[in-house]
């Protein structure tokens, strides 16, 4: 029997293998594709001269700002994140955009009348990014550890309940009250827009102001003597008092998103754990024997392999798990940068292609009614604004995609084209080659995304929270050493690893009891 085996190969059961081999466990990863990394591959799809894709993510805020990944510590294991000095730019009719630099004054200066108004949303959450970060990427049944501690408890706890604030504020009808220009309440809707939800939501709100205040964190010198603001225990399972060095923004990782993957693998194998690729697991038999069993995975998967232990009630409240609406992938292959009508729009990692507020809450809606939107909200972005090496023989690639219906089956190729080249006169000429995956094939290379549903659950405010259900162990499947770790679990999607970590940890305590910090 081993100790345990972590189906699926994303960050998060990368996170929990990694966190287990390190507690001295023996782990097996067993991943149904031929290559690791789930939504964080990096792959040549044979467009052109060794072009390179990331296949889903590929800018990564979370990945530095996350407390598993600070613990990690990935530059130490060989991953360069790249920033820009652009975290994000909204290009707008008429050749103009509004960008988000990484200088939270120099993107308020830029934001004219509403520059006060963006300065006193971010703001202080930029100033305090330790203590949102401890709440968004917590299990969202307690409070981080470290958070009221003394002796500078009061600051810390008040970015938490203005950032609280403003989700309340631009999650609901209010959300123009604030601003008086266009500017300044796309910048913030496009960020908004990576839930793929009705908006105004509280969910859509949350995410955009989180992501909104890496975007303008404030960076701890590499050198400096200021400590953590909450606690951010290290892989061995120990408070860790070390500085931690950053550059905050939105980065991109030198050579892809794969380059996250292999460090995590390759820590894990440099701690005797082992990676099985081509094995997919569909039902108990799929199984060695294990006295932990971490799913990094949907709710339906769990049920399909491991659903007859599972008590009753609980395998009725995890059929019910929703998934959300969905995205389609367009891989494009440039013989150039991007037309930009707005010249500091190629200046950044991320171009959030939808027009207004107006135009953006109108596109989402009729995605939510299960329809196409005529004018789609597009994410693009061109990794080789910072990562040079990307570009191969004078070619170089640009990730995009849509929203779209649930299991939508359409080619989406001439709509992102339009929406980008609305906003870039003369995109189409610097088209080499492009190639489309649509939603109903996202599942195709990593099956948590079900009907093209990238964020692995709905993007609602209640099963942000109830996720995948509302019990106080939401990672725990009954009694048998199973557990969820995936995106579907808290604190929900992105590569922050924190699913996988939440999980990993509790099966420490449970499971093997070994005594870990607070969770």
């Amino acid at each position: 029997m081993e100790d345990a085996v972590v189906v699926g190969s994303g960050p998060n059961g990368l996170a929990a293998a990694v966190t287990l081999a390190r507690a001295g466990l023996g782990v097996t990863v067993l991943e149904a594709q031929e290559t690791v990394g789930g939504g964080a591959r990096t792959l040549d799809l044979g467009l052109g001269d060794g072009v390179v894709h990331d296949v889903c993510s590929a800018v990564h805020p979370m990945a530095w700002a996350s407390p598993f990944f600070r613990a990690f510590d990935l530059p130490a294991h060989g991953v360069e994140l790249r920033t820009p000095e652009v975290s994000y730019a909204q290009p707008l009719p008429g050749g103009r955009a509004a960008v988000a630099y990484r200088d939270l004054e120099r993107t308020a200066a830029g934001l004219g009348q509403d520059g006060d108004a963006w300065r006193s949303l971010l703001g202080a959450a930029a100033d305090r990014w330790e203590a949102v970060v401890a709440v968004g990427m917590g299990d969202k049944r307690s409070l981080p550890p470290g958070i009221l501690d003394r002796p500078d408890p009061l600051p810390r706890a008040a970015a938490a309940a203005r950032f609280g604030a403003a989700v309340l504020e631009q999650g609901t009808p209010l959300w123009n009250a604030r601003f008086s220009g266009e500017e300044a309440p796309a910048l913030l809707t496009g960020v908004a827009a990576h839930t793929i939800t009705p908006m105004p939501s509280l969910a859509a709100a949350g995410t955009a102001l989180l992501l909104g205040t890496l975007a303008h964190a404030t960076p701890v010198p590499a050198r400096s003597r200021r400590e953590p603001e909450v606690e951010v225990p290290d892989l061995d399972l120990a408070p860790s008092p070390r500085p931690r060095a950053f550059d905050g923004g939105w980065p991109l990782p030198r050579g892809g998103s794969g380059a996250i993957v292999a460090a995590l693998r390759a820590d894990l194998e440099a701690h005797g754990g082992t990676v099985v690729t081509g094995h997919r697991v569909g039902s108990r038999r799929d199984l060695p024997a294990a006295r932990a069993v971490l799913f990094d995975t949907t709710p339906t998967t769990l049920l399909d392999v491991v659903g007859a232990t599972v008590p009753p009630t609980l395998r009725r409240e995890l059929a019910r798990f929703r998934h959300g609406n969905a995205a389609a992938k367009v891989d494009f292959v440039l013989s150039g940068p991007v037309p930009w009508a707005g010249p500091e729009v190629g200046r950044a990692g991320t171009v959030h292609v939808g027009g207004t507020r107006a135009d953006m809450a109108a596109a989402e809606a009729a995605v939510a009614t299960g329809r196409h939107a005529e004018r789609p909200m597009c994410l693009v972005s061109d990794p080789s604004v910072v990562d040079p090496d990307r570009e191969r023989g004078g070619l170089r690639p640009l990730w995009a995609y849509a929203h779209v219906p649930a299991g939508s089956d359409v080619d989406v190729t001439e709509a992102v084209t339009a929406q980008i080249e609305r906003f870039a006169p003369g995109f189409r000429d610097v088209v080499a080659a492009v190639r489309c995956t649509p939603a109903t094939g996202m599942a195709a290379h990593n099956e948590n995304y079900v009907g093209g549903d990238i964020s692995a659950g709905a993007a609602t405010m209640w099963q942000m929270i109830a996720r995948p259900t509302l019990r106080a162990n939401p990672y725990r499947v009954g009694s048998g050493g199973v557990y969820l770790c995936s995106a579907s679990t808290p604190p929900g999607p992105g590569v922050h690893g924190m699913g996988g970590w939440h999980a990993a940890r509790r099966a420490l305590r449970e499971v093997f009891g070994v005594r870990v910090a607070s969770l």
